[in-house]
């Protein structure tokens, strides 16, 4: 075996070190690479291609459908590889790369979400201006914005974590490169930087969870004013899914970023990077998709489509 104290890269341990679990796993990742594939290229090729589906709300989801892609992209397919292969080994540079993109893409789907949430407040509680608050031009910015934001967060992440020393056996107990576990390899304790990075981050995320829940606080009250049941229904059939994944991915990520380090490996800090990192990109597309009949009328008539124009082509070569 490679010495993993003087090797230039490090060791990704991940799930477990029999050759069969590897594979069971390295499937089931599969599986689950696969759907968020699947659901998320739906999303994105029906809001472009359905006029009807043009509005902010479907710009910015196409943008969040794009940003899982890219997510779980970071992480899955290395650890696919790394389980059928029974080789854990990372370079130096490629665990550079995936700390950058992967807190960047992170920090981005935060700033997304809480713009999705404002869009909601927007067109819910201030309808008469909305398409001057959410035009073409200020959505584009608002998108770019986003993306600037988070190649900084990835660059603060990746500088503070890779000015620790590492002189302990680079063993990484993780199915990826993830900042928490190497700042366990610093016997000098000089991962305070990494520390000052999270807390900073998490500072940041907290605020736009608190903005997330102001504007859902002034649509469920908007909302509750309205005589309609249909309405209503309407509304929370949108916003709830919507709050449950902020939540969901927002906690599970200030907890793995945030618990003191340990210098034992425990299951728990696998099972919370897998709620942060694989489950998301799964669970938006299908909390969007089955919850929202527009969506769902489009990729009918997208199906149906489809179906005519193969006939046509068919009977037309016939």
């Amino acid at each position: 075996m490679t010495n993993v104290t003087t090797m230039d890269g490090f060791l990704l341990v991940g799930f477990s070190d029999d050759q069969e679990l590897q594979i069971c796993y390295a499937l089931l990742f599969l599986g689950i690479y696969l759907l968020a594939l699947m659901g998320n290229f739906t999303i994105i090729i029906i809001t472009i291609l359905d006029q009807s589906l043009q509005s902010p709300m479907y710009y910015f989801l196409r943008h969040l459908s794009l940003l899982d892609l890219s997510f779980i992209s970071v992480t899955v397919p290395q650890s696919i590889d790394n389980s059928l292969t029974h080789n854990g080994y990372v370079s130096y540079g490629q665990c550079v790369l995936q700390i950058f993109f992967f807190t960047s893409f992170a920090w981005i789907e935060m700033a997304i979400l809480t713009v999705m949430s404002y869009d909601r407040y927007a067109a819910i509680c201030l309808p008469l201006r909305y398409e001057i608050i959410m035009c073409p031009t200020s959505c584009k910015w608002i998108v770019i914005a986003a993306w600037l934001s988070g190649s900084i967060s990835g660059t603060l992440y990746t500088v503070a974590t890779f000015s620790i020393t590492f002189c302990r056996a680079k063993i990484i107990h993780q199915f990826f490169c993830d900042v928490p576990q190497l700042a366990k390899l610093s016997c000098a304790h000089d991962y305070f930087g990494v520390i000052g990075a999270s807390a900073f981050m998490s500072v940041i995320g907290f605020i736009c969870f608190v903005f997330i829940i102001l504007s859902y606080v002034h649509i469920f009250s908007t909302v509750l004013r309205i005589r309609s049941a249909e309405g209503q229904s309407k509304v929370f059939s949108t916003c709830l899914p919507h709050l449950f994944v902020v939540s969901f991915y927002l906690s599970t990520g200030i907890f793995a970023y945030l618990k003191p380090t340990s210098d034992s490996p425990t299951a728990s800090d696998l099972v919370t990077s897998v709620f942060y990192t694989v489950i998301p990109p799964v669970l938006n597309p299908i909390i969007y998709s089955l919850r929202n009949e527009a969506l769902k009328g489009a990729v009918r008539k997208l199906l149906l489509q489809g179906v005519f124009t193969r006939r046509k082509a068919f009977f037309s070569y016939c």
